[in-house]
């Protein structure tokens, strides 16, 4: 299983999200064609309901502790609820990465 589909599993069956987008973004880093090691994560839940942001993030540092601790790099996390998704409607992009803008 590639490692986009072990995120996306293990945080649908953990938080039952009505949205969920795991982004592999390792093309935008100085990794090997084909890389999973840097990801953008967007997560709408109602188990977010009355938690704060950093809550919300180590919940799923939690979840993913073991990938966290080998194969992936980053993890850019977005998490909402339902009615704060429907507010903001998307989340932010992504920066460029600074090690990407020098010599190669």
């Amino acid at each position: 299983m590639k490692m986009q589909q072990t995120i996306e599993a293990r945080l649908s069956e953990a938080l039952s999200p009505s949205h969920l987008e795991v982004l592999n973004e390792s093309h935008m880093h100085r990794t090997e064609p084909g890389a999973e090691s840097h990801f953008k994560v967007i997560v709408v839940s109602e188990a977010f309901v009355g938690q704060r942001l950093i809550a919300r993030h180590r919940q799923i540092n939690q979840l993913l502790a073991e990938l966290l601790a080998g194969p992936v790099h980053a993890l850019a996390l977005h998490t909402y609820t339902a009615e704060e998704w429907q507010q903001k409607g998307m989340a932010p992009r992504t920066p460029g990465c600074v090690s990407k803008l020098g010599p190669q």
